[in-house]
């Protein structure tokens, strides 16, 4: 039994579905599956329970799953541990930082960075939510700003920044207008924000928006902010973003295209500092960082 034997059969137990657990490993379907029939046949345990239509655990794999996920945690956490023992006293640490991040988080990062600048020398790491909490959770990354929701339970995570959302629409379709109401948006396409740059929370405002009565979906091209700008700014739909104009995240500015508040639906985009609790509890290497992040970014709560 090797390492990956475990890794595979954690990622399956999670999935309950080898399609889908094949994707997230970068792998095919049947390697995976046959990985996993070799593991069951040098445990002798059948781990799972498969039909045409569903994967279920079986006892034995639902008492193995704990004992998995213990044993990567150990494995993962050997590069940290043994930089924690070798390692000098002043020494490199990276906090990870998603795109478009707020000035006032930017300048809590620089706060953080003078702080603690005598027992390390911080340097920032961009990155795309998921593969930041992956970072974290794997040692690479001392600590990261992320945007929730996140429910790693090996992570610490604290709320530092919500910030309100408005609808980006076309501007002369609501000339004079300060705000507007979801009733205002019914006959309007949302456009979704492009997939590389959307948090996990859009998926969530896309439901909530369908949800409060807004059906219509405008599927764009492949493109970016400004292709959706250009899209928001011919009139054929809308979609949402910062209202606080200081966001680099408010990428709409282009002729024709306003930014609202919506009366009666107020989303948040939600920043949040996360980093592993076992790297972070007394006497760890993190202890002193992360209780001088707290501090800092406690300013922003």
């Amino acid at each position: 039994m090797e390492i990956f034997h475990l890794r595979y059969f954690v990622v399956v137990a999670e999935e309950l579905n080898f399609s889908q657990a094949a994707r997230k490993l970068h792998m095919a379907a049947s390697p995976l599956s046959q990985r996993i029939k070799d593991l069951e046949h040098e445990l002798g345990h059948r781990l799972f329970r498969r039909s045409t239509h569903s994967v279920e655990l079986t006892d034995a794999g639902a008492a193995l799953l704990p004992l998995a996920r213990e044993a990567l945690e150990h494995f993962n956490a050997i590069p940290w541990r043994l930089r924690e023992a070798l390692g000098p006293r002043h020494r490199m640490a990276l906090i990870g930082v998603p795109a478009g991040l707020h000035p006032d988080l930017r300048a809590r990062v620089q706060e953080l960075e003078e702080r603690c600048r005598d027992r390390f020398d911080l340097k920032r790491w961009p990155g795309r939510t998921s593969d930041l909490v992956e970072a974290v959770h794997d040692g690479r990354l001392s600590l990261a700003l992320v945007r929730l929701p996140v429910s790693d339970p090996a992570l610490e995570v604290v709320r530092v920044l919500s910030e309100p959302l408005g609808a980006v629409v076309p501007a002369d379709r609501f000339d004079g207008r300060e705000a507007l109401s979801l009733t205002d948006l019914v006959d309007l396409p949302y456009i979704p924000v492009p997939p590389e740059a959307q948090p996990v929370y859009f998926e969530q405002l896309d439901k909530e928006l369908r949800a409060a009565g807004v059906k219509k979906r405008l599927k764009p091209p492949q493109t970016d902010y400004s292709g959706v700008a250009e899209i928001v700014a011919s009139g054929l739909g809308f979609t949402v973003s910062m209202l606080d104009p200081r966001s680099p995240m408010r990428n709409y500015s282009v002729e024709n295209v306003a930014v609202l508040p919506i009366t009666d639906f107020h989303p948040e985009l939600q920043t949040g500092l996360i980093w592993r609790r076992d790297r972070a509890c007394p006497g760890a290497e993190l202890a002193g960082l992360v209780a001088d992040a707290r501090e800092v970014f406690r300013q922003m709560v």
